[in-house]
């Protein structure tokens, strides 16, 4: 008899999206989807219980291995979840920083005994982490941190300032960039630690932004004690590691951005079609080229990820084409959002459930993707990666 070949990749991936889709549609909590009129903003608690529950119906930690919590498959089966969660406008993760870029860190650099200690309480929502890289004076060059750790006995102390700590304020633990030497020193002498939140000499401070959320954090370090078996990997593996973590951030972060924005086109043509006062709106030739622009822009970002998601599963790296995703997503759903705000001050006051529900969405999505083109490297990043790396172009004096 003739051995029946193994199922394709691709027949794998879409049995696990139809998975996925059927326990999402059957498991989420009322008012957790964004683009439905009974939406109402779940807290810390809900999302935590939510995300360990996806957790153990295998929808998490997809593609980490079994020893550590996670369930051993590829990024195919997470990209297959990832379109249906974002298809759903659920959520964002409070610990995405935790699992998408800390995680793969660890696994990358840490021992055994941090892998076994560190990662399955991630995936069960024990920990919640934060990343600590940004500083007043090296945002988007982190090779100008001044955030310094220095031997102490047998661990070090850390003093100096994070900002932009994203979920610092909810974080159990951080994964601090530090440096050993001087600030001249650039890429060298960098070190990461995984650090305690609730360690003494650890402040943070939430920032207000635009939006009304506290989410954005400030972190102080007065001569916080970190032990030795809190270092991940090396103490002159900060700087390698540190491009891991952006590299990840750029290119297959939170992959179901795509399939988030398309339900986003989708809420607000609904919105804008469901009152009279507005639905002529969809039919203005100016409009229907912006929302057409919009929906090639969702078949980019589509794109970006299907294809690093296909060179990775290949032990491919992305490297520098991280920037191409990350500076086409953000610019494009700028864009998008400003083509939205555009429609929906335009709905009546006494609009209907629908259209306020789009309305609220909107406004407060336009106000935060103010930050896309500055979080996770700016668009001038991007752009100078972009030429040095891929294009090979002289640095200009």
């Amino acid at each position: 008899m003739t051995a029946q070949p193994a199922a394709a990749p691709l027949t794998i991936a879409t049995d696990f999206g139809a998975r996925a889709a059927a326990w999402f549609d059957g498991n989420t909590p009322a008012g957790f989807h964004a683009d439905r009129t009974d939406y109402a903003a779940p807290d810390l608690a809900a999302c935590r219980a939510y995300e360990a529950a996806m957790h153990r119906a295998g929808l998490a930690g997809i593609t980490w291995p079994t020893d550590y919590g996670g369930h051993g498959l590829t990024l195919r089966e997470h990209l297959a979840m990832s379109r249906e969660f974002g298809a759903r406008a659920l959520p964002e993760s409070v610990n995405s920083i935790g699992k998408e870029l800390c995680g793969p860190v660890i696994q990358a650099v840490g021992s055994a005994a941090q892998k076994a200690a560190l990662l399955p309480r991630i995936l069960d929502m024990t920990e919640i982490w934060c990343q600590g890289f940004s500083e007043p004076e090296a945002g988007s060059d982190l090779a100008r941190l001044r955030t310094k750790v220095t031997r102490d006995g047998d661990g070090w102390r850390a003093n100096g300032q994070k900002i932009w700590t994203s979920g610092a304020y909810r974080s159990q633990k951080c994964l601090l960039l530090a440096r050993t030497g001087s600030v001249e020193d650039r890429h060298r002498g960098m070190v990461m630690f995984a650090l305690p939140m609730d360690r003494e000499g650890v402040r943070v401070n939430t920032i207000r932004s635009i939006d009304g959320r506290d989410s954005f954090c400030e972190v102080f370090l007065d001569n916080v004690w970190l032990d030795e078996a809190e270092m991940l990997g090396a103490p002159d593996e900060g700087w390698s590691a540190a491009i891991r973590v952006l590299e990840i951030e750029r290119a297959t972060n939170r992959m179901y951005r795509a399939w988030r924005f398309e339900n986003e086109l989708r809420h607000l043509v609904s919105a804008i079609a469901s009152e009279p006062a507005t639905r002529g709106l969809l039919e203005d030739g100016h409009t229907r080229r912006r929302i057409a622009q919009a929906l090639t822009d969702i078949d980019m970002v589509k794109g970006y990820v299907e294809l690093a998601v296909e060179a990775l599963a290949e032990g491919d790296r992305i490297g520098a084409r991280g920037s191409l995703m990350k500076l086409h997503w953000s610019e494009s759903h700028q864009n998008f959002v400003k083509l939205a705000l555009d429609l929906v001050s335009q709905l009546p006051a006494n609009a209907g459930p629908v259209a306020r529900r789009a309305r609220a969405r909107f406004e407060q999505g336009y106000l935060f993707s103010r930050a896309a083109t500055i979080y996770a490297g700016s668009t001038e990043v991007q752009l100078d990666i972009i030429a040095q790396r891929i294009l090979n172009l002289p640095k200009g004096r």
